[in-house]
C-alpha cells in the first residue's frame, strides 16, 4: 500500500483519484464494522428490554396476589354488605388480569406486547413449583367470585375457600419473589456479556484505526503534503495579490455603508428636527393667537364696552336738561377711554410687530422695549450696547427683537425681578445678545411651567439661524439668556420701506 503513492510527480493525475478510492475503501470498512457492532448492540439491547417488560409482570402478580385476597376478605366482612356488588366487579378485574399475566409469564410470551423471550431451566423449575400455589388462587377465587351476598361468604365452603387463599398467599408471594430474583439474575448477566461484546468491539475498531491511520494514511498524507506545499509556493504569489484585493474591497463596502448609514441619519435627523420645528413653530403661533385673543378680550373689548355705556349716559343726560355738568364729566372720561383704547391698541400693534423694529433696526427697537416696559411696570429694565448703528439680516433682527421680548416676559410673569438689563455687543467677531434679571431663578432641569414652551421657542429661533443659545438659571440667583451669532456675515443693507413678518 505505501507504494500506491510511489509514482507521485508533480504532473501524475491519477493521485486524486487513488486517494479517493483509498478514502473510500476505508468509510466503507469502517462502516460495516460500525453497523455490524450497532446491529449485535440493537439485538442484545432488544432482547434484554423484553425481558424488562417480563421482569414487570411477574412482579405486578406479587400485589395483585395481595389485593385478590384483600378483597375476597371485604367480601366475607358483614359491614361491607353495601358495597359487596363493587367490590366482587373489583376482584373479578383483578383476579383476570393477575391470571392472565402469571399464564403469559409461564409460557413467555405476552399478548399486549408481542413479546416472547426463551426462559431458562431455572425459571422453568421455578414456575413448576409456584403451579400448585397459583392454581390454589386460582381454584379459590373462582369460587369466591360465584358468591351473591355476605351471608354466603360466611358459609362453610366459602369460609374454606377464603382459608385456601390465605393459606397460599405467602407461598405465592415467596415463589414470585424467587422468580423476579431469578430473571433479574439472569438480566444482569447477558448485560455483563453484553458491555464484554462492546469493549472487544471498541477495542477491535480503535486497532482498525490505528492500522488504517499508520499503514495507510500516514503513507498518503506524507505525499499529500508534499504535493500541498508545492501547490502553496506556486500561488503564493496569487494569494497575497488576493488578500490585498480582498482586503481593499472589504474597506470599501465598510466606508461605503458607513456613508450610507451616516447619511440615512443625517436624514431622518433633519426629518425630525423639521417636524419638531414644525410643531413648536405651530404652538407658538397658537400660543401668539391665545395671548392676541386675550388682549384684545380683557383689554380693548372692557374699554369698548366701557365707551357704549358711556354713549348710552350721554345720550339719557342729552335728553334731561339739568345734566349739563354730568354731562361734560361723561364726555371727559369718554374722551379718556377713547385714547387708552388708542394706545392699548397702539401696544397690541407694537407687540406683534414694532414699526420701529422694520423702519429703523434692532437697536432703537430693543431701546423701545425697555422703554416701554419701565413706564408700564415698577421694573427697571435697561439696554446697553456697543453696536454702531447698523441694519443687520432683517432674520437676524426678528430673532433678537422676539428673543428679548420673550425674556423679559417671563422674568416679569415668572422672576418678580428688580432690575432687567438687555445688552447687545459685538465681540470676536459675534454678536452677542444678554438678557440678565436679578429675579428669584429656576432650576432649567426641572422646568416644567408655561415658560418651558418659551425658552424652547427662543432656542429654535435661534438655532434656526446657526446662532448658539445658553440659558443660566438657578434659585435665587437671577436668569441669565445668552445668543451668539457670527457678526460681520449678518451685515445687511436695509431700505427704509421695508416691512418684515413675524
Amino acid at each position: 500500500m505505501p507504494d500506491l503513492f510511489n509514482d507521485n510527480n508533480k504532473n501524475n493525475p491519477t493521485i486524486p483519484f487513488r486517494f479517493n478510492r483509498l478514502y473510500v475503501r476505508t468509510l466503507i470498512l469502517l462502516a460495516i464494522l460500525l453497523s455490524v457492532g450497532q446491529g449485535l448492540t440493537q439485538w442484545r439491547l432488544s432482547a434484554v428490554s423484553d425481558e424488562l417488560y417480563v421482569i414487570r409482570y411477574a412482579s405486578l402478580q406479587r400485589s395483585q396476589s395481595q389485593q385478590i385476597v384483600t378483597k375476597a376478605l371485604q367480601l366475607a366482612d358483614d359491614r361491607e354488605q353495601s358495597t359487596f356488588g363493587t367490590n366482587r366487579n373489583e376482584l373479578r378485574t383483578i383476579f383476570l388480569t393477575f391470571e392472565r399475566y402469571h399464564l403469559e409469564g409461564r409460557q413467555g410470551h405476552l399478548l399486549d406486547r408481542d413479546i416472547t423471550i426463551q426462559k431458562s431451566d431455572s425459571v422453568e423449575r421455578l414456575y413448576r413449583i409456584i403451579r400448585p400455589h397459583f392454581e390454589a388462587i386460582q381454584t379459590g377465587t373462582r369460587a369466591i367470585l360465584n358468591l351473591h351476598n355476605t351471608t354466603e361468604a360466611n358459609l362453610p365452603a366459602a369460609q374454606a375457600n377464603l382459608q385456601l387463599l390465605l393459606a397460599n398467599e405467602k407461598p405465592f408471594l415467596e415463589q414470585i419473589d424467587t422468580i423476579v430474583r431469578q430473571y433479574s439474575t439472569e438480566l444482569r448477566q447477558k448485560i455483563s456479556r453484553l458491555q464484554y461484546i462492546e469493549l472487544y468491539l471498541y477495542l477491535f475498531t480503535i486497532a482498525i484505526l490505528i492500522g488504517i491511520g499508520l499503514f495507510l494514511f500516514r503513507p498518503a498524507v506524507r505525499k499529500l503534503r508534499q504535493t500541498i506545499a508545492r501547490l502553496v509556493e506556486a500561488e503564493k504569489n496569487s494569494t497575497l495579490a488576493n488578500k490585498k484585493l480582498l482586503s481593499l474591497n472589504r474597506s470599501l463596502k465598510a466606508t461605503r455603508q458607513k456613508l450610507f448609514e451616516a447619511s440615512k441619519q443625517q436624514h431622518e435627523q433633519e426629518l425630525n428636527d423639521q417636524k419638531l420645528r414644525a410643531a413648536y413653530l405651530i404652538a407658538g403661533q397658537e400660543e401668539e393667537r391665545k395671548r392676541l385673543s386675550r388682549e384684545l378680550h380683557d383689554g380693548l373689548g372692557q374699554m369698548l364696552t366701557a365707551i357704549k355705556l358711556q354713549v348710552e349716559g350721554l345720550s339719557r343726560i342729552r335728553q334731561s336738561p339739568t345734566g349739563t355738568v354730568s354731562g361734560v364729566d361723561n364726555l371727559n372720561t369718554l374722551k379718556a377711554l377713547i385714547a387708552q383704547t388708542i394706545q392699548d391698541t397702539r401696544s397690541i400693534s407694537n407687540n406683534l410687530m414694532p414699526s420701529v423694529l422694520s423702519d429703523f433696526g434692532i437697536i432703537p427697537a430693543l431701546k423701545g422695549l425697555a422703554e416701554m416696559q419701565r413706564q408700564s411696570g415698577p421694573v427697571g429694565v435697561l439696554f446697553q450696547t456697543n453696536l454702531p448703528p447698523v441694519r443687520l439680516d432683517k432674520q437676524v433682527e426678528i430673532m433678537l427683537y422676539r428673543v428679548s421680548q420673550e425674556a423679559v416676559s417671563n422674568a416679569l410673569r415668572h422672576a418678580d425681578p428688580a432690575h432687567i438689563i438687555i445688552d447687545l455687543f459685538e465681540k470676536d467677531d459675534y454678536l452677542h445678545l444678554i438678557i440678565d434679571d436679578d429675579g428669584r431663578g429656576f432650576q432649567p432641569q426641572r422646568s416644567r411651567t408655561a415658560n418651558g414652551q418659551g425658552i424652547h421657542n427662543m432656542h429654535e429661533r435661534v438655532e434656526l439661524l446657526n446662532g448658539k443659545f445658553r440659558l443660566t438659571s438657578a434659585p435665587d440667583k437671577g436668569t441669565k439668556v445668552q445668543v451668539s451669532i457670527p457678526y460681520h456675515s449678518q451685515l445687511a443693507p436695509h431700505e427704509s420701506d421695508q416691512t418684515y413678518a413675524r
